[in-house]
């Protein structure tokens, strides 16, 4: 953090101290734009998981509660519904990770350069 006194009083190495504040602060927001955009692509990839998961969750319910139901085996039945939960469940658990590390991350942490 620098202070009054490490400023330097000439206009020239002052003009240099701020055009490389400048970019530091512009290569920061480069790092950030680029983290941001890989969280929203392992979110949509994460948000297309959980979409095809419920797909054969809801596929199997027809199965079991529709009017051909008999014809599938209970046991089976449930062994593909509890495979395909647990599976949903860890998609939208990487999900929410990945949404609360963007909510929560303070912006000091994701800029790591001294003003």
């Amino acid at each position: 953090m620098l202070t009054e006194a490490d400023l330097p009083e000439d206009i020239d190495p002052l003009r240099a101290l701020v055009l490389d504040q400048s970019r530091m602060l512009a290569e920061a927001r480069v790092s950030q734009d680029a983290q941001l955009a890989e969280l929203a692509f392992a979110k949509g990839e994460a948000d297309a998981k959980i979409e095809r998961l419920q797909a054969i969750i809801d596929a199997f319910m027809r199965h079991c509660f529709g009017a051909r139901s008999e014809q599938l085996d209970p046991d089976q039945l449930q062994l593909g519904l509890e495979d395909v939960e647990t599976a949903l469940g860890q998609a939208r658990a990487v999900r929410d990770a990945v949404l609360l590390s963007v909510q929560c991350e303070p912006l000091s942490t994701r800029c790591t350069f001294d003003l």
